[in-house]
């Protein structure tokens, strides 16, 4: 953890942290925000495989949702990331990404992450290409979602990052 990280707390989300998730990834304009109450939902159901950083007033600065996939019991989706446009550039996201895989590795033996990404995120391209650097992960991509399956207008492709096997 960096000296600019250090008056940050990870931990698990909370319903009452719901809105403040909710306004992050709005004002992220990167991406694509469902609705509120979906929020609300996801700090309740899945905040054991959810991370958020709270500043030192314990205010969501950043978080990051995922959850196990059913049919991959050892795999991480991780959903969403999102930092507040102040906190940006201060490590946020990746400590809230080492901070999740580390818990839900322990907690579910998790071996391995995926996450889609559109093409030109470059932020998002840094961070999951960084993270599997940084754990000596393999790192494959290839286009999960096309164009063309999305019925709400023109999206770009969601493109698959898996990476894996974490070491232990």
């Amino acid at each position: 953890m960096t000296a600019a990280q250090a008056d940050l707390q990870i931990d698990r989300p909370t319903v009452a942290d719901g809105a403040a998730l909710w306004r992050i990834a709005k004002d992220s304009e990167a991406l694509d925000l469902n609705s509120s109450y979906s929020y609300l939902l996801w700090c309740r159901d899945f905040a054991g495989t959810s991370a958020v950083a709270r500043d030192e007033h314990g205010e969501p600065v950043g978080f990051v949702t995922g959850y196990v996939r059913p049919d991959r019991p050892h795999t991480l989706l991780v959903w969403q990331v999102a930092v507040d446009g102040a906190q940006r550039g201060r490590g946020i996201a990746a400590a809230l990404l080492d901070g999740l895989v580390a818990r839900v590795g322990d907690a579910y033996g998790v071996t391995g992450v995926e996450t889609t990404i559109t093409p030109g995120n470059t932020a998002s391209e840094r961070l999951f290409t960084s993270f599997a650097e940084r754990h000596g992960a393999a790192l494959e991509r290839e286009v999960l979602f096309e164009t063309s399956l999305f019925p709400d207008g023109p999206h770009d492709p969601e493109v698959l990052y898996r990476i894996g096997p974490l070491p232990h």
